[in-house]
C-alpha cells in the first residue's frame, strides 16, 4: 500500500527535455501531485510522509517494458505465481510496468493464459495486459516457437483471443505476408489491440503495408526478419520510414550489436523502445528452462533452443538495457531513457498516464547511481526496491 505522500528531493531529474539539477517530485498517493526544485519540497508537506535525499543521483520515470516472457525461473504463462515471480525481479531492475508475452501456443491454451493475466491485470498496477507473440508467425522466421503450432489467422480464432483478454491484450505480433493477416490486422486494430509485425518474411513493400493498414510496432527490431540490404531494404526500413511505428530493441548485446542499436535511434529517433523479451532464466543461474513448449539451454546468460541453437529471448533486464544504450552505444542518457518510458508508454496507448513524472502521471520512478545502477524503484507510489 503506498503512502499517503512521498517526496524525492536533490535528485538530477531526466525527461526526454533533458536534465534538470536539485529537482524533486511528489507523490499523493498513486500519482505524481507535483514537482519543482531546490527546497520549496518542503512546503506544505504532511508529516507522515515519506522523504527520499536523492543527494544528487539520477532519478527517471519507471521502465516500461512491451515484451516480457518471465524472469525468477518463472514464466508468465504458468499462472499467478510465476507472475509475480516475474514482476518482483524486473521491479528490482527498474521495470515498474509490464506487458506479459504469450510464445506460440495452441488457441485452447492461450485463452486461459491470457484470461489469467487479465485477471492480475486487474487488481495489479504492474501489469498492463498482455502480448501475443503468435502464433499467427512465419515458420521460416519463427526463432524459439515451436513450428508445429504455427498457424494462420481467423477470424473465429481472432475473435477468441480478443474476448479472452477482456480488453488487455495490448499488441499481437503478426507475419503479415501469410493468408489471413490483412482481415485479422484489421479486427485486432478494432479491438484496440496495437499490431506489430515481427517473426516474418515480409519484404520492404509487404511491410510498410501493415503499417499503413495501422500496425504500429515492429518486434524485436533486427531479430526474426530479414535483414537490411542495400536493395532490399526490409521491414527495418519500413519501419523508419512509418512515422508512426515503434521499434523494438533487445539491447543485451547479443540481439543486436552496439552499433546497429545507435543506428536504430539515428533512423527513428524517440520510436526506440527497449524490451527484456526476458524469459524464466532471467535472475537465474544457468541451466535448462521451457520457453512455451521448447526446451533452452542457458549458458553465459544467453538462451538458446536445445534443438537447433536459436537465440531464445533474453536474460536480460532494463538497467542493463540502459547501460549498454549510454556506454556501448553512445545514446544519449535523456534519449535512452525516453526508450523506457515516453516511448513504450506511447506506443501502447498510455502517454497520458505513464512514462513522465510530471503531475497527474502514475508515481513510478527510479533512482540511479552515476553508474546507472538502480538505488531505489517507485511503482504506483509504493517502493518496490
Amino acid at each position: 500500500m503506498s503512502p499517503a505522500t512521498t517526496v524525492i528531493h536533490s535528485a538530477r531529474l531526466v525527461g526526454t527535455g533533458g536534465i534538470v539539477v536539485d529537482a524533486w517530485v511528489r507523490f499523493d498517493g498513486d500519482r505524481v501531485a507535483a514537482r519543482g526544485l531546490g527546497d520549496t519540497w518542503r512546503d506544505g508537506l504532511p508529516t507522515a510522509a515519506e522523504v527520499t535525499d536523492a543527494a544528487g543521483r539520477f532519478l527517471t520515470p519507471g521502465f516500461i517494458d512491451l515484451h516480457c516472457h518471465g524472469a525468477g525461473g518463472a514464466s508468465v504463462d504458468e499462472g499467478v505465481e510465476a507472475i509475480g515471480r516475474t514482476l518482483a525481479v524486473h521491479n528490482a531492475h527498474g521495470t515498474t510496468r509490464s506487458v506479459l508475452s504469450l510464445v506460440t501456443a495452441s488457441v485452447d491454451r492461450l485463452v486461459p493464459q491470457l484470461e489469467t493475466i487479465a485477471g492480475v491485470a486487474a487488481v495489479d498496477a504492474r501489469v498492463l495486459g498482455s502480448h501475443l507473440e503468435g502464433p499467427f508467425l512465419d515458420a521460416e522466421f519463427r526463432g524459439a516457437h515451436d513450428s508445429s503450432l504455427l498457424r494462420t489467422a481467423d477470424a473465429a480464432s481472432v475473435d477468441r483471443l480478443i474476448a479472452a483478454a477482456g480488453g488487455t491484450l495490448r499488441q499481437v505480433t503478426i507475419a503479415p505476408e501469410h493468408d489471413g493477416a490483412s482481415v485479422a490486422i484489421s479486427r485486432f486494430i478494432d479491438a484496440g489491440v496495437q499490431v506489430a509485425v515481427g517473426h516474418t518474411g515480409a519484404d520492404f513493400d509487404t511491410a510498410l503495408a501493415a503499417f499503413d493498414a495501422g500496425a504500429t510496432i515492429l518486434t524485436h527490431a533486427f531479430n526474426g526478419m530479414r535483414g537490411i540490404h542495400h536493395r532490399a531494404p526490409g521491414p527495418v526500413l519500413a519501419a523508419m520510414h512509418a512515422d508512426h511505428v515503434t521499434l523494438e530493441v533487445i539491447n543485451d548485446g547479443v540481439h543486436v550489436h552496439p552499433d546497429v542499436v545507435r543506428l536504430a535511434f539515428a533512423g527513428a529517433p524517440g520510436r526506440v523502445a527497449l524490451v527484456t523479451d526476458a524469459m524464466a532464466a532471467t535472475g537465474s543461474a544457468d541451466g535448462t528452462y521451457l520457453l512455451g513448449s521448447l526446451e533452452v539451454l542457458v549458458e553465459g546468460g544467453v538462451a538458446r533452443l536445445v534443438e537447433g541453437g536459436s537465440i531464445a529471448g533474453s536474460t536480460l533486464t532494463h538497467d542493463v538495457a540502459l547501460r549498454r544504450a549510454v556506454i556501448d552505444s553512445g545514446i544519449a542518457l535523456e534519449a535512452a531513457v525516453g526508450a523506457l518510458t515516453v516511448t513504450p508508454a506511447a506506443a501502447i496507448g498510455q502517454a497520458h498516464d505513464l512514462g513522465r513524472l510530471d503531475p497527474g502521471y502514475a508515481a513510478d520512478a527510479v533512482l540511479l547511481d552515476d553508474g546507472l545502477e538502480v538505488t531505489a524503484v517507485w511503482g504506483a507510489g509504493a517502493r518496490l526496491a
